[in-house]
């Protein structure tokens, strides 16, 4: 007998995520234990073809029971046939991010060292084409503009995420086939959360009323706004090193910022704003779009406040940000 379709699907996902790495490279699969992650790890063993396969499990520590959960994961990988597993515990300082953030910058600083630890070529997350629905969805009941719209990247810097064109459905298929008792996560089923509601609530409604095939088409137009938002951030990033100061506080001409077409010039006054350590979770486009006018609308303005204790000022022609009591 063939493989079942849903593992068919999962192994074939990450067989063409993983094509143009080499047949010694080492994948670090970060898996929490839940169905999508699990099936992720299942499929990497399964498609290694002599490739060396690490699981790393992050305890967050956000849960009673957290390390025992570890725990477990690291049995279940090192049962799949992972060639090594790694678990690390973190401590999660929401400094103003909010939980979710928090644990992710958290869990990717974990990750980063793991592949730095066992030089990896990749790192493998087990986001589905579900999870890219919903991340574009709340993009855009957010109004967060282009690059939020395109959704999860398929790859950024050593990341790749081969399961964006398979469904929940399944992975978690795929998990039951193959005997895999996957965990099932309380935050997931939290309507505190934004995205439980969104999944539990909103998308299934649209379904209902719009007729099946919305996450499906939520997840491809991220792939086609994500071409033209590459290209765009490609652009900004050019005029970023062509503008930016040698002094990391000093500031970007406004003549040169005003030459620059709109969509370019946002990017880079937000840029600009990061680098002076306004936080990226709280800066939104009605920041950028209140910066960009002390470039294009100049009439003596003394500052516009940004987060993180910031303001962006003009003096002589030059804009800079700040710290707010400066």
């Amino acid at each position: 007998m063939g493989l079942h379709p849903s593992v068919a699907a999962v192994r074939r996902a990450v067989r063409e995520g993983v094509a143009d790495l080499p047949a010694d490279a080492t994948l670090v699969v970060a898996c929490s234990g839940g169905p999508d992650s699990l099936a992720l790890a299942a499929a990497a063993v399964a498609e290694k073809r002599g490739r060396r396969v690490v699981g790393a499990t992050v305890d967050h520590g956000l849960q009673e029971g957290s390390a025992a959960q570890a725990a477990r994961v690291v049995e279940q990988l090192a049962a799949l046939g992972a060639d090594e597993t790694l678990t690390a515990r973190v401590t999660v300082d929401p400094g103003g991010l909010g939980p979710e953030a928090a644990a992710r910058r958290a869990r990717y600083a974990v990750l980063d060292q793991v592949a730095e630890h066992t030089g990896a070529a990749a790192v493998l997350l087990g986001h589905t084409r579900d999870d890219q629905a919903e991340t574009v969805l709340m993009g855009l009941a957010r109004g967060s503009g282009g690059r939020s719209l395109a959704g999860m990247r398929r790859a950024f810097d050593v990341y790749r995420r081969p399961l964006l064109d398979v469904t929940r459905d399944d992975t978690v298929t795929a998990c039951q086939v193959l005997g895999l008792e996957a965990w099932d996560d309380p935050h997931n089923s939290d309507p505190g959360y934004t995205r439980v509601r969104v999944r539990r609530r909103v998308l299934p409604l649209l379904e209902e009323d719009l007729g099946p095939g919305v996450a499906a088409a939520l997840a491809r137009t991220a792939d086609q706004l994500r071409t033209d938002a590459d290209l765009l951030d490609d652009l900004a990033d050019a005029a970023w090193e062509r503008l930016r100061p040698a002094d990391p506080g000093g500031g970007l001409d406004a003549g040169a910022l005003a030459d620059l077409h709109p969509a370019l010039r946002r990017r880079v006054l937000r840029r600009l704003a990061l680098a002076a350590g306004s936080p990226a979770s709280e800066l939104f486009h009605e920041h950028v779009l209140a910066v960009e006018r002390l470039v294009t609308a100049w009439s003596g303005q003394r500052w516009i406040d940004l987060p993180g204790h910031l303001r962006a000022v003009r003096a002589d022609g030059v804009l800079r940000v700040v710290p707010a009591d400066s």
